[in-house]
């Protein structure tokens, strides 16, 4: 994790949640005293991490921790009151939201902050097979987008098409995909 937002009308609380994630080597670190202000900070910068000292001046802070949550870009971790704790927790747990009971020791805080960053790693090797999952069907369509114009026009039939595509890809040594767009690009209205 390399960015943080931490959202707390308290300075004394931002401070103490600043000392903590700078011991994490989190090193770009945000403040801000409200919703209003995370909200638009959000919408400029990407965060790696949020953390929430509830309850904020101007919401108590669950909703803004749901709606960081369903964005999927940060973890986050909300801090509330003990007596509030369960039924907050309950409200935002399926989203994905670490809840966390105030007062809190900074040995809690710390184990917190290793669940989210561990989370975090697991989200973005999940995002970027997803990614090269999306890339791979990409390529596949377009490759049969060109298999198909090389069966109409040349009257090949699709596992000479498929071979044809592979062995230019080989010969020119470029990609399928590029050998395909080149067909493409060539053939296609």
């Amino acid at each position: 994790m390399d960015r943080a937002l931490i959202i707390s009308h308290s300075e004394k609380g931002a401070a103490h949640i600043a000392e903590i994630l700078t011991q994490a080597s989190i090193e770009n670190i945000t403040i801000v005293s409200n919703a209003g202000e995370a909200r638009r900070m959000l919408i400029e910068k990407d965060f790696d991490l949020c953390v929430i000292n509830a309850p904020l001046p101007d919401e108590f802070g669950e909703g803004l921790a749901r709606d960081i949550a369903e964005k999927g870009a940060s973890e986050v971790i909300l801090m509330v009151k003990a007596e509030l704790f369960d039924e907050i927790s309950d409200r935002v747990e399926e989203y994905g939201v670490i809840t966390i009971a105030k007062p809190i020791s900074k040995a809690f805080f710390w184990n917190a902050l290793k669940v989210a960053q561990a989370t975090h790693r697991k989200i973005k090797a999940i995002q970027n097979e997803n990614k090269k999952l999306i890339q791979k069907i990409e390529d596949i369509r377009i490759i049969d987008r060109a298999k198909c114009i090389l069966i109409s026009l040349f009257s090949m039939t699709e596992p000479e098409a498929h071979r044809y595509i592979e062995k230019q890809a080989m010969d020119t040594r470029v990609t399928r995909r590029e050998v395909a767009e080149k067909i493409l690009r060539t053939y296609e209205y």
